[in-house]
């Protein structure tokens, strides 16, 4: 399979899309007012006990206290290579008021804070180091017995004694003695500086601070098995290189700075994907139709024939737009970053062998998904069950807001979005040096966005593209529209230069 990591950054804005066979299947988009915060580790302070339901609320400094389960057991990723052992008592171990040592493993997401644990991680390019753990453990994707058992012995021998519990991960099967023992005394000298630190801060306070995006996607995807990797700011491509020379310099000729004057994303055609994501229908090769639909307690995705009708057998016409379907909802809870229980209701078929292909079909494409996923068996309405791993609000969610014209019913881009794109359509603008001078006319909201947050935004952006730029503030626009005019003709060319 050809894959590759598209990387598109700006100061106020990184975009990540990650390519199969050409096919967009993900889209990560970080900015600095809506930092991740998986993985950070804090020193919080227990607010509540609740031993009823074996957990407790901790203030870590976030607007809403996070929840901390059953003593912090369980959790993120990389069960594999935990202990299984009985769950300590909340009422015995915790007590109102204690500082305790607490990792972000799912981001505030609706009116729920944070999800914590205690059984804190530290994610390395070839190991994660779990300090409260006891073994070395493997991931399951590597999976050569020989390999397995040659890295364990590897990593148990170069470990420190009694330093807690080593998962070795998929990136790892070439890893040799001297990179590893290299990481193990990073993350453990990472461990003892977190430890120091927590004991000379009050809580709450922020003990350690998850990698960037950038460097997480290096960290965590970008290995032999990726082709190429492009990125179109020289910031953001300098460091990729000085970081891929300490941990994997074999790397650094996949990746590629990108200058051309077309931007990256339109360049690869990713704008008019992600022109899609917001949108209910998702259309099918041979005619049928998806259509997703988030709730507050799931999300249901219908499959349809839609035009296709096939030509005689009703049943294999089914089967194919089923077969379809299973590939294409595996894509788009993917690329959609779709979390929590999801339904999915597929054409009725009425052999039981054809209902097995079609589970057996969205197993094997969900299992390229990084986030841990589990369909069950067709229910007898008919429906696949299935749940996917949630840590943050899915692209809906958090790119976009409740619309006050429709009382909630609709969903409008937030202003600092609506300046994304704008950023976006404007460069493509100067890119094509068809235009001197341009008006740009917004909601008010919007404007004062622009007033108020991001003060110097058109000053740096005709540095930037070579327009002179007017913003116009402008009552009778949406709250997520905007119109470019040429001037002095005052001729409206937002859609020739448009994009998401």
């Amino acid at each position: 399979m050809k894959r590759e990591i598209l990387i598109s950054g700006s100061p106020r804005e990184t975009r990540v899309a990650i390519l199969e066979d050409d096919r967009l299947v993900e889209l990560l988009v970080d900015r600095p007012n809506t930092r991740r915060m998986v993985g950070d580790i804090y020193l919080g302070t227990v607010d509540a006990v609740l031993p009823g339901i074996q957990a407790a609320f901790v203030n870590i400094g976030t607007e809403k206290s996070a929840f901390l389960q059953g003593g912090g057991e369980g959790g993120g990723g990389g069960s594999s290579g935990r202990s299984r052992r009985r769950l300590p008592n909340v009422a015995e171990e915790l007590k109102k008021g204690q500082a305790k040592l607490v990792q972000v493993i799912k981001e505030p997401i609706g009116t729920k804070g944070p999800r914590v644990t205690a059984q804190v991680s530290l994610a390395g390019r070839f190991l994660v180091y779990m300090p409260f753990a006891s073994r070395v453990g493997v991931s399951r994707k590597i999976e050569n017995r020989d390999q397995r058992a040659k890295l364990r012995e590897m990593v148990g021998k170069l470990v420190p004694k009694d330093s807690g519990g080593w998962i070795i991960r998929t990136v790892a099967e070439d890893l040799t003695e001297q990179s590893c023992k290299r990481e193990i005394d990073h993350l453990h000298g990472l461990w003892k500086k977190i430890k120091r630190k927590s004991s000379s801060v009050r809580a709450p306070a922020l003990l350690q601070r998850e990698t960037s995006l950038t460097r997480g996607i290096i960290r965590d995807l970008f290995s032999d098995k990726v082709d190429s990797l492009l990125v179109d700011s020289k910031m953001l491509h300098n460091e990729i290189v000085q970081y891929l020379k300490q941990i994997d310099p074999d790397l650094i000729e996949r990746v590629k700075l990108y200058n051309a004057e077309a931007p990256l994303f339109d360049e690869y055609d990713i704008e008019a994907e992600v022109r899609k994501l917001f949108l209910p229908r998702v259309e099918l090769p041979t005619g049928g139709y998806l259509i997703i639909q988030p709730t507050e307690a799931l999300t249901s995705i219908d499959v349809n024939t839609g035009r296709y009708t096939g030509k005689k057998d009703p049943e294999s016409t089914i089967l194919k737009t089923n077969l379809e379907a299973a590939r294409e909802v595996a894509r788009q809870l993917r690329l959609r970053d779709i979390g929590g229980i999801i339904v999915v209701d597929f054409i009725d078929m009425e052999s039981r062998g054809n209902r097995d292909k079609v589970l057996q079909e969205l197993r094997a494409h969900l299992g390229r998904d990084r986030a841990r996923t589990k369909a069950f068996a067709v229910s007898e309405l008919g429906l696949i069950e299935m749940t996917r791993q949630r840590v943050r609000p899915s692209l809906w969610h958090s790119m976009t807001a409740e619309c006050p014209t429709c009382n909630g019913t609709g969903r409008v881009f937030r202003p600092e979005v609506v300046v994304r794109r704008m950023e976006r359509s404007l460069k493509r603008a100067g890119a094509e040096h068809k235009e001197r001078q341009l008006a740009v006319r917004l909601h008010p909201e919007v404007a004062l966005y622009l007033v108020e947050q991001e003060p110097n935004f058109l000053r740096q952006l005709e540095q930037q593209t070579g327009l002179e730029l007017e913003v116009r503030d402008d009552p009778m626009m949406r709250l997520d529209e905007f119109r470019m005019m040429a001037k002095p003709a005052g001729r409206d060319v937002t859609e020739q230069y448009a994009v998401a």
